[in-house]
């Protein structure tokens, strides 16, 4: 019989949700129970309000473009791993006026619209290929407004209680 591997997949996102913690506390317990842990709260609050993000270290946010391709996973690329895995340097280009850049110099663009590293000695087919915009800064749009979606709710809660109420009397 084969195990199930919990390292692929849901399994392991699943693994990453779930906090080993057993109830109750004390006494006995078939540590059937455990704390299960979701980002949704904070996913639903940041489109609620539409939070300002910023980069960890104050500097530049790096903003792919679609040159610039994905990681594994299909996950976004940091400008260090995108030089590391196309083996090209990338060049800081500084914008008075919209966002900065980094860019491939000698890069040419692939089937797939991906920037790579080129071949040609001659310098046909290259080009200087932006890969990331860097702004200091991000506002996310408000997406959702939880607040009158609820007060909605609530309004027509009752209307749906006495409309049931009264099909239940009539039959």
């Amino acid at each position: 019989m084969a195990r199930p591997d919990h390292r692929r997949g849901l399994g392991r996102r699943l693994a990453n949700s779930i906090r080993s913690q057993t109830y109750p506390k004390a006494g006995e317990s078939l540590n059937a129970a455990a704390l299960v842990w979701s980002k949704a709260p904070v996913i639903v609050g940041a489109h609620d309000t539409g939070p300002l993000i910023r980069s960890k270290d104050g500097f530049w946010l790096a903003i792919p473009t679609e040159a610039a391709g994905r990681g594994l996973r299909g996950a976004k690329l940091t400008p260090g791993e995108w030089e590391r895995r196309r083996g090209l340097r990338l060049r800081f280009v500084y914008r008075r006026r919209g966002p900065s850049l980094l860019v491939a110099d000698r890069a040419r663009i692939n089937t797939r619209g991906q920037a790579v590293a080129s071949r040609a000695k001659t310098g046909r087919n290259q080009v200087t290929a932006p890969i990331f915009l860097l702004v200091p800064q991000v506002k996310l749009p408000k997406r959702l407004n939880l607040a009158r979606d609820a007060e909605r709710a609530q309004d027509s809660v009752s209307g749906l209680i006495v409309a049931n109420w009264v099909e239940g009397r009539l039959g």
